[in-house]
């Protein structure tokens, strides 16, 4: 019998983790026809069907989940081994696939347009979504999140400033209502409700001297998305309870106005997480060096080191 390749084994893998051709075909970077005819040919050759397919759901039959449980840990040790014979290289190469919020990817930007630019065989694929995922199940190599949200199971490096959350509104929204002092006085004010990639509406949240509050604020909009809140809160609908990062060049154009600052502490900043294991991707080591010199620089006032700088190697 003629033997599988190692692209139909990792196409199957990918239909399996994410139940779906059109997904499974997006993070492969190959056409959903391509992918469909991949899986079907090592079906036919093996003459096992391991998915059942409807025209509404993908789903792994009896024989496709043993399958699935067998060739993962093999094509694991196969990714690890062709990363290691990598590091031989000048240097590293190969895609780096990052889950991240859009939030904290418009933040990062800049560090991985240094990495690109230091790094010009290298590829990065980033994914952004509100919702935590489980970064290993869904095929990535690291995440992106705020330090408090990183599993404990995983290495965090952390980098960044300390991120604070700020509630703010317009000139023209509190030229007809009377500021907040205490959380407590939101009460009387119309909040932009923030719903959460799990369905529940998030409760804004406060401390000062110890005392904590959390408060689900009443308004007539609800939104899941910071740039929408943005700019609700721009055209005078309501309150809006937003990172610092993202409305602090509206409050220094004065299209937003801040209140209850001394009831926003600042909370751990932004860490890139990956799992705990033996082997660490080479591309992933120089993306983490890159992190690491960036957050010395800020740390230390000194400019970090230019992209177009020499390349070092990714051997260790």
């Amino acid at each position: 019998m003629k033997t599988s390749g190692l692209g139909e084994l990792e196409a199957v893998l990918a239909v399996a983790r994410h139940r779906s051709f059109r997904a499974a075909a997006t993070e492969l970077g190959v056409s959903t026809s391509a992918l469909s005819h991949s899986v079907a040919a090592l079906e036919a050759r093996i003459s096992v069907r391991l998915f059942n397919r409807t025209t509404r759901s993908v789903s792994l039959s009896e024989a496709g989940a043993q399958f699935v449980d067998s060739i993962a840990p093999a094509l694991s040790t196969i990714r690890v081994a062709i990363e290691q014979v990598g590091n031989f290289r000048d240097t590293p190469s190969g895609t780096l696939r990052i889950n991240t919020s859009a939030g904290a990817a418009k933040q990062v930007m800049p560090l991985f347009t240094t990495f690109l630019q230091r790094y010009p065989e290298m590829k990065v694929d980033i994914v952004t979504e509100g919702r935590l995922i489980d970064i290993v199940v869904e095929g990535f190599d690291a995440g992106i999140r705020l330090a408090e949200t990183v599993p404990r199971d995983m290495i965090a490096v952390p980098f960044g400033d300390r991120q604070r959350f700020a509630v703010v509104g317009s000139p023209m929204y509190f030229a007809q209502h009377k500021p907040p002092r205490a959380p407590a006085d939101l009460n009387a004010h119309s909040c932009i409700r923030t719903r959460m990639p799990s369905g529940a509406i998030y409760q804004w949240e406060f401390e000062r001297h110890g005392e904590a509050v959390r408060i689900d604020g009443k308004g007539a909009l609800t939104l899941d998305e910071p740039g929408l809140m943005l700019a609700a809160a721009r055209a005078g609908l309501g309150l809006a309870y937003l990172t610092e990062w993202t409305v602090a060049a509206d409050i220094k154009a004065g299209t937003l106005v801040r209140v209850l600052e001394d009831w926003t502490p600042p909370l751990d900043g932004l860490c890139l997480y990956y799992p705990g294991r033996r082997h660490v991707p080479a591309g992933l080591r120089a993306l983490i060096d890159v992190i690491r010199e960036h957050a010395d620089a800020r740390r230390t006032g000194r400019e970090l080191p230019s992209a177009k700088g020499k390349v070092r190697g990714a051997r260790r």
